[in-house]
């Protein structure tokens, strides 16, 4: 069934127009002119049996999708698509109006927002289901203890998952470093609600303030996991950082340890994701990551 006709068989109404969209890490992206003359967004995946439980879910999570980004709108002041309708192949947001125009303003906006999600607290560090990170199982069981979270949930699993591609003995390397993470770690914020997954291109811009951020990865962790993916990654300006700041001191110890050592777990889940067998960029920089930690 091409895409006009899945949207008509979820809403009960055809689209007049269907145009691609670029992005689109587990599904082909479209952007849907109704009847109505409202426009709205759908993402569209394969059939098959992926989600969770299989690991890669490409072919059928879109609804993991769509229940995250239902989760965080409540909940939180971060601006994030309205889901119209979610199944696990077809997932159908409004349109949020979107030029790409980013401004300092905008970005001192985003640090403002950031730390008011950071303030939605829990009882416990991870979420009520597991989740995704991109196309990627991401177990979410919850522990009262950070370390033994970020170690168990995130940093093993992920490694295994990465196999082939780490250089010879780097599991057991990530192994050894588990076993010091209270160390490393020291006392950890309290349990926060975060995104997961905000890089530049999860953010859409519209004159120069943040319109939407797309693509989440929910759950509740050390708000330090969020801040170093996001200097990892870039797409924020000084003002943001400025702004974050402001409502929510960094601890002392996030830029000369931590940041490194929560960046293993992207570093790892892009190895898995993009690196070939035998190692490659992403494997080399978890690497060279251990060695500044000392592992």
């Amino acid at each position: 069934m091409d895409v006009a006709g899945r949207v008509e068989a979820a809403l009960g109404v055809r689209p007049e127009r269907v145009g691609r969209l670029s992005g689109g890490c587990v599904g082909d992206v479209h952007r849907l002119r109704m009847p109505s003359g409202e426009d709205l967004v759908c993402k569209v995946a394969g059939g098959g049996a992926g989600g969770v439980g299989g690991g890669v879910g490409s072919s059928a999570s879109l609804d993991i999708e769509g229940w995250m980004l239902g989760y965080l709108r409540p909940r939180s002041t971060l601006p994030v698509p309205e889901v119209v309708h979610c199944e696990p192949s077809l997932l159908v947001m409004r349109h949020v109006p979107n030029d790409g125009a980013r401004s300092d303003a905008g970005d001192r906006e985003a640090g403002r927002l950031l730390a008011e999600l950071h303030g939605v607290g829990a009882d416990a560090y991870g979420l009520e289901r597991d989740t995704l990170i991109g196309p990627l199982a991401q177990s979410n069981t919850v522990a009262d203890d950070w370390s033994r979270f970020f170690g168990e949930r995130r940093l093993r699993p992920m490694a295994a998952r990465a196999g082939g591609s780490l250089p010879g003995g780097t599991r057991g390397r990530i192994d050894r470093l588990c076993g010091r993470l209270d160390a490393l770690i020291g006392e950890a914020g309290p349990p926060a609600l975060v995104h997961g997954d905000l890089w530049s291109g999860n953010v859409l811009w519209d004159g120069g303030r943040v319109a939407a951020v797309i693509d989440p990865a929910v759950y509740h962790a050390d708000a330090e996991v969020e801040l170093a993916f996001i200097d990892l990654m870039g797409g924020f300006g000084r003002g943001f950082w400025e702004a974050y700041a402001e409502a929510r001191p960094i601890r002392a110890g996030f830029w000369e340890t931590r940041r490194d050592l929560y960046n293993l777990y992207p570093l790892l889940v892009h190895a898995a994701l993009f690196d070939p067998p035998g190692g490659g960029g992403y494997a080399s920089s978890v690497a060279r990551t251990l060695d500044r930690l000392g592992f």
